[in-house]
């Protein structure tokens, strides 16, 4: 790999991407998939791309997302946080805090949602 190459690369893992909570919703029955992540734009095209696939992890959501199509779903950002000047800082612990304050505002389990609760 030439030094520009290398360049690109670096430059590329240093950039910032958004971090914090989303939500997949069903605007037919209102159900939702919400999760977290460090990197938003990479998860939410991860969904979309399992889910147009036929292969999503989450068999509820993807069952409907076939019966009831693609336009009937909506890909949100619920929140994000906030980049810190420290350059080694570790967003894991308030990613984690962040998404248990979702998970709690919106209980989105059970009828209300495709994910299932976590055994701590």
């Amino acid at each position: 790999m030439n030094d520009k190459a290398k360049r690109l690369k670096q430059d590329y893992k240093q950039r910032y991407r958004p971090m914090g909570v989303y939500q997949i919703r069903n605007i037919v029955n209102n159900k939702i998939l919400l999760g977290a992540s460090l990197n938003l734009a990479g998860i939410l095209n991860r969904h979309k791309f399992e889910l147009k696939m036929g292969n999503h992890r989450n068999k509820t959501l993807q069952a409907e997302w076939c019966e009831m199509g693609s336009e009937n779903f909506v890909f949100v950002i619920l929140d994000e946080l906030e980049l810190k000047e420290a350059p080694d800082y570790d967003y894991k612990e308030d990613l984690l805090f962040l998404e248990h304050y979702w998970l709690d505002k919106l209980k989105p389990f059970g009828d209300r949602g495709y994910n299932e609760k976590k055994k701590i």
